[in-house]
């Protein structure tokens, strides 16, 4: 079978394959700990349930425009001004099937073949890959200080003539580390001065924590122009635990959206119109659940934080926000994909290796579940690695004995 040139380069979504490998495994009835996923597991908003389902009792379900409905491009007006302090127009609006498919689409809108993207390390898995399927070159900046918090020196760095794009997440998805106001305001005066795309992924800006705001890249551009190249991707999978309604949206000027539409257009023509209705109802409803969420995660990165620390040698560094804790496990092991596995294989607890964000001897950990699974989940990690754990461990009714070195 012949392939494309691009589709060999391309590799599996490593939190997509371990989601899958997780569900195949409870569906045998084992007794598996999903500790790698990023899908909180609250109920989508009451009120979007109820939009959904009256379109949904109407029968009449049909197409929409490329760039999004009316309503759901109202919703993200009010959401930008709201929560952005800007004011912006329909025109400056593009709805997407995820903010997953809003990066994809304005990558794919400025890109060319051999062109370089940046972003700084530990990254998104997607990132190298949607940057690869663009034929264009991803550059991880990996900071110089060996934290998770870049400087703008670390992005000045990789940029070359090739250079035409920077993407940044924070909070980040690994590390949960919020970027500092003053590395933003660095990296938007940067990218201004420079002529570079600045893509803001804020898919976690209302998740973070220790009564921290969110950062408004808006307040340190001064380009609003048809010539600004600053694009802000969100959505509502995270802040309102509507993972699988498949809606984001980018911001961006009125030319880009415009080629932006013209290439959603021909991908997926325009999104569900069950789902921007769910959508729709989430931003205008009552907000108190992404509160309830917000809260609910810190208390729950905070009791991670409490077992992992239990650990001998095992650096963590405490999360700003997101579902995301990274820590450094290579006083175990280096290789991150082969202490992943070994942890699935004796305990059957899933993390996600390091190595797919950047970063060799890290395990991602995710604390949007049940505290009980974070605490079972860290506590047969430590069965398996501590040589000073017991020597057996009840898992349910099956008793587990270590019997390996």
């Amino acid at each position: 079978m012949s392939i494309s040139q691009i589709a060999r380069t391309i590799n599996e979504s490593a939190t997509l394959r371990l989601n899958e490998k997780a569900a195949i495994l409870r569906e045998k009835g084992d007794p598996v700990i999903h500790l790698g996923g990023g899908e909180p597991k609250s109920s989508a908003p009451i009120d979007a349930i109820v939009a959904a389902a009256g379109l949904l009792n109407s029968g009449a379900v049909r197409y929409t425009p490329a760039d999004g409905t009316r309503a759901m491009k109202k919703a993200i007006i009010r959401y930008t001004e709201e929560f952005y302090g800007r004011k912006v127009a329909p025109e400056n609006v593009m709805v997407s099937g995820g903010a997953k498919q809003a990066i994809m689409v304005a990558l794919q809108a400025i890109l060319n073949p051999q062109e370089e993207v940046i972003f700084p390390a530990p990254y998104w898995v997607s990132y190298p890959e949607m940057a690869k399927l663009c034929q264009a070159i991803p550059v991880a900046a990996v900071p110089e200080d060996g934290s998770f918090y870049p400087r703008i020196q670390d992005i000045e760095e990789k940029v070359g003539s090739y250079t035409k794009a920077v993407i940044i997440n924070s909070p980040n998805n690994p590390s949960g580390v919020m970027y500092s106001a003053e590395f933003i305001a660095d990296v938007v005066e940067f990218c201004e001065k420079r002529d570079l795309y600045l893509i803001m992924d804020d898919i976690y800006h209302r998740l973070i924590f220790d009564q921290k705001k969110p950062i408004s890249c808006y307040d340190y551009a001064t380009d609003f122009s048809e010539n600004s190249k600053l694009i802000v991707i969100n959505g509502i999978s995270k802040q309102y635990a509507m993972t699988g309604f498949r809606i984001g949206w980018a911001v961006a000027s009125k030319r880009l959206i415009e080629v932006m539409t013209t290439i959603q257009g021909h991908q997926t023509s325009g999104p569900s119109a069950l789902l921007q209705a769910a959508a729709v109802a989430a931003i205008n409803g009552v907000q108190s659940q992404v509160e309830n969420l917000r809260v609910t995660l810190e208390n729950n990165r905070d009791v991670m934080i409490a077992h992992l620390n239990s650990f001998a040698g095992v650096k963590v560094t405490k999360p700003d926000g997101t579902f995301y804790c990274f820590a450094d496990f290579s006083v175990y092991d280096k290789d991150s994909r082969r202490l992943s596995e070994y942890l699935l294989e004796k305990v059957q607890v899933v993390t996600v290796p390091g190595v797919e964000f950047g970063m060799e001897g890290y395990l991602r950990l995710s604390y949007c579940g049940s505290i009980k699974d974070i605490t079972e989940g860290i506590e047969r990690m430590k069965w398996a690695l501590d040589p000073d754990s017991p020597n057996e461990l009840y898992i349910g009714e099956r008793k587990l004995v270590r019997d390996w070195a």
